[in-house]
């Protein structure tokens, strides 16, 4: 199939529209262990839905897994689970820092690794280095990492202008100390996500003999992948929920003072709904995400800066919404929306890149 950046960044932006707004029907869930609704939301983003997904846009995932290389097969579950911790701690750096900042921050780190480490583990950065396009390419990244800086800038200027009380009334555990620490591990191992659909690639060749369209290539390498994320986000759910005696969450709710009342049916449906709706969300983000990489020719790595600079832009957008910056100087608010500026920019500039180089 032809390369289209532009198209191929349309997808990403999509991609990154979910992405940017999975959590909040999370935010809506009552009476719920954070456990239990992040639990609920994994066996439908990274269980359900990507084999449904699979099944139904003809990638064969059946067949293509039984007849695709087992070390790639393994290397793909790996650094799903190398991303499971990711994302297991990713949902902390929301409760920490908010919608905006938290992401912002964590992939941040996730855009540097997740971008930069496939072409030198695949001795390709050479290839970057020497061309001009390659140099676009690896500029957009960098405009996206300043972008993502000035993010956690405002966010240390938020601490220090408003009280504990105000803080809190949007983000009720928030912790700028703690959430940076949380955020720098998630986005990290969040990156193995990027590296799993890289060496997961063999399997999407499997899926394109035996038929596949080739943008649903990487359905098949999505249900690798997030099958190592789900074990780990799993295991430790299920620990969770025995530790703080919150298994029982899923038939009863718990009242504010951790006694449990009669299950109530309407705000127990409305958690399951919100649960599953954000897990849905989550999953369409990569749903698009996939597509995009098949459209962004050869220098598809960067398809993961393009991702998350979006991804950043409309999280931030949500937290506005959500009046998580309410209170704060017009200066810092200006600090927001410059660095909203540079990832829409970043995304620009790499997009060029990758049409130069498709030419």
């Amino acid at each position: 199939m032809s390369s289209n950046p532009f198209l191929g960044v349309v997808l990403h932006a999509i991609g990154g529209v979910a992405h940017g707004s999975f959590y909040a029907p999370l935010r809506k869930v009552r009476q719920w262990s954070w456990e239990t609704g992040w639990l609920v939301q994994g066996v439908a983003a990274w269980v359900v839905t990507p084999w449904l997904v699979a099944l139904l846009t003809g990638t064969h995932p059946l067949a293509v897994l039984q007849q695709s290389p087992v070390r790639s097969l393994a290397l793909a579950y790996g650094c799903g689970m190398m991303w499971g911790f990711g994302s297991l701690t990713f949902g902390l750096t929301m409760r920490y820092l908010g919608m905006s900042l938290g992401m912002a921050v964590a992939l941040g780190y996730c855009a540097a690794f997740g971008t930069l480490i496939p072409p030198l583990v695949q001795g390709a950065f050479g290839m970057l280095v020497s061309t001009f396009a390659g140099w676009m390419v690896l500029s957009g990244v960098a405009i996206c990492l300043i972008g993502i800086g000035l993010c956690g800038y405002a966010g240390i200027r938020k601490e220090r202008e408003l009280t504990p009380a105000e803080q809190n009334a949007s983000i009720a555990e928030f912790s700028l100390l703690k959430g940076f620490a949380v955020a720098t591990f998630s986005g990290i191992m969040s990156a193995g996500f990027a590296y799993g659909i890289k060496w997961g690639q063999p399997i999407a060749e499997v899926a394109k003999t035996m038929g596949a369209p080739d943008i649903f290539k990487n359905a098949p390498v999505f249900i690798v992948v997030m099958a190592g994320g789900f074990t780990v986000n799993g295991v430790w759910c299920l620990f969770l929920s025995w530790r703080n005696r919150s298994l029982r969450d899923y038939i009863e709710l718990r009242a504010k003072d951790g006694s449990r009342p009669v299950a109530a049916g309407s705000v127990m449906t409305a958690n399951y709904l919100l649960a599953m709706a954000a897990g849905i969300i989550w999953y369409t983000g990569f749903f698009f995400y996939g597509m995009g990489t098949t459209k962004m020719g050869q220098y598809d790595f960067s398809s993961w800066s393009i991702h998350l600079a979006f991804v950043i832009v409309f999280s931030t957008l949500c937290g506005l919404l959500a009046l998580e910056w309410k209170g704060v100087s017009r200066r810092t608010m200006g600090w927001v929306v410059m660095a909203i500026v540079l990832l829409i920019l970043s995304t620009v500039v790499t997009g060029f890149g990758n049409v130069m180089a498709a030419k």
